[in-house]
């Protein structure tokens, strides 16, 4: 069985559902996941999980994303991407008579640029109707096809950066750059900022560029993942599981704790054998650290203040 994390180059048309299945196929095991779904238009990294990895999609999920994307101005969909119902159209003489500031792409870029700053950093934001949060045990986009209304709560969401990259004239797409923390749906950010310039805004296109570092230029299509298998190299696809965890303060377990490591039990400071670059401060105030026996990654740990020792985070 492969342990460890496939960087997927999701292409449009397929849902994070429809990888995950190919995948086991490819692997031939049934321990595959996703972290981070991407909607079927969308494209670009999606980190599936392998066997013990999958242990690790919590902390995938919540690290930081970086996307590119593009909004169309002058329309609005039920799904708020360009594969939705249309709500509203402007063409594109309505739209030049009625916004000024879109005579030109000066004015455009400044407009967009003075809308997008409010967005940055903490905020709450409404998810789109067409989505997999769940109320109820229900899927929303279940209501949403079955034509039920239901409260869309707002959730909170952290946008890092926001920088504007490229306007087009002729079909008024506005393509940028947006880091955001986990939960954030671009979509709604296009319809929030399309509501603020008075245009309406939906999202044309969607490429998620990186996550924790690893990007999509490295990824795999489906069809190489499947050449690799035909050509007996598909362990060349599978990174470690360190790879995510890289940033994360390393440690190795002495014989003295090698048994309460196995039994997932807590760890004093004189078990580990500390490396001269990493301080006992650094693993007092890190959110975990990685524990290694025999050259192999074995549990995730933390400082437990209250106890002066050290409890599991998470067993690999």
């Amino acid at each position: 069985m492969f342990n460890g994390i496939v960087n997927v180059y999701k292409e449009q048309g397929f849902t994070s559902h429809d990888v995950v299945a190919k995948l086991r196929g490819i692997y031939g095991q049934k321990k595959v996941g996703h972290t981070g779904t991407l909607d079927p238009m969308a494209e670009g990294v999606l980190i599936v999980v392998l066997g013990q990895a999958t242990k690790l999609s919590d902390i995938i999920v919540s690290g930081t994303k970086r996307y590119i994307a593009t909004m169309r101005l002058g329309i609005t969909t039920e799904t708020d991407d360009i594969t939705g119902e249309v709500k509203k159209f402007y063409t594109r003489d309505e739209l030049t008579d009625t916004f000024a500031f879109l005579s030109d792409e000066i004015s455009i870029r400044n407009e967009v640029h003075n809308v997008m700053v409010k967005y940055l950093g903490k905020s709450m934001q409404v998810p789109p109707m067409y989505s997999a949060i769940k109320v109820n045990g229900k899927k929303l986009y279940e209501f949403a096809r079955e034509g039920k209304n239901v409260e869309l709560l707002p959730r909170p969401v952290e946008i890092y950066s926001l920088d504007l990259l490229s306007v087009d004239m002729d079909t008024l797409d506005v393509r940028f750059s947006v880091v955001c923390s986990k939960g954030t749906y671009i979509r709604s950010l296009i319809r929030d900022i399309g509501n603020d310039l008075g245009t309406g805004a939906t999202m044309s296109a969607l490429l998620r560029d990186e996550v924790n570092g690893i990007r999509y230029e490295d990824g795999y299509k489906i069809s190489d993942l499947q050449k690799l298998k035909e050509i007996d190299r598909l362990a060349m696809s599978v990174l470690p599981m360190d790879e995510i965890l890289k940033d994360a303060p390393a440690v190795y377990i002495r014989e003295s704790g090698k048994r309460y490591l196995e039994n997932g039990n807590r760890l004093r400071l004189d078990d580990f054998d500390i490396q001269d670059d990493i301080s006992v401060s650094t693993l007092e105030n890190s959110q975990f650290f990685r524990v290694y026996m025999e050259g192999n990654l074995r549990a995730l740990y933390v400082y437990d203040d209250s106890k002066k020792d050290y409890k599991v985070y998470k067993m690999l």
